[in-house]
């Protein structure tokens, strides 16, 4: 598979019209996440106010929206689902803070979806990146990929997600 180290912020850069992104394991255990995860398992939850969480991916997908660009993220999760999906459904509210509009699939209900075997970011129709993970959730590195083939994959992998998964407000754990 074609690689290459375009930023996330370079791709982004380049899209025009839409970015989504599908995710499709239950659990992640990536850098500062982790830790934010501990601590939430511990009783701490997120604070309402935007000035102790809003970071600089925030920042992207406000001034990408505000540019015309519809960010859209679909989640595939087992039910009932796991602590760490829980954690990340309170933690949701933040991204349509800037703008990205967000879904829920039940793993069930994605059964008959040819599904790509890896979570990814997909920009207009010029790039894929794959999202690479450690049996334990860590991060093994994107892949970038731009064939066209594997694009049109992804494409239709998440429309079909998309039209069958609730909205994030709708969406009960």
């Amino acid at each position: 598979m074609p690689q290459n180290d375009r930023a996330f912020a370079d791709l982004l850069a380049d899209t025009r019209n839409s970015a989504v992104h599908l995710e499709l394991r239950d659990s992640y255990g990536i850098g500062e996440e982790a830790a934010e995860f501990r601590s939430w398992q511990s009783g701490r939850r997120p604070d309402a106010d935007p000035a102790a969480w809003w970071n600089e991916f925030h920042v992207m997908v406000r001034d990408a929206t505000a540019r015309g660009v519809v960010f859209r993220r679909a989640r595939i999760v087992s039910e009932p689902v796991s602590d760490y999906i829980r954690y990340e459904y309170g933690c949701t509210y933040q991204n349509p803070a800037a703008g990205e509009l967000v879904r829920w699939l039940p793993r069930r209900k994605a059964s008959d979806i040819a599904l790509p075997g890896n979570d990814l970011w997909l920009f207009d129709d010029f790039a894929v990146m794959f999202n690479h993970f450690t049996g334990d959730g860590g991060s093994a590195g994107p892949e970038l990929d731009e064939r066209p083939a594997v694009i049109k994959l992804c494409a239709a992998a998440f429309e079909s997600v998309w039209e069958r998964s609730t909205p994030h407000g709708e969406y009960e754990i």
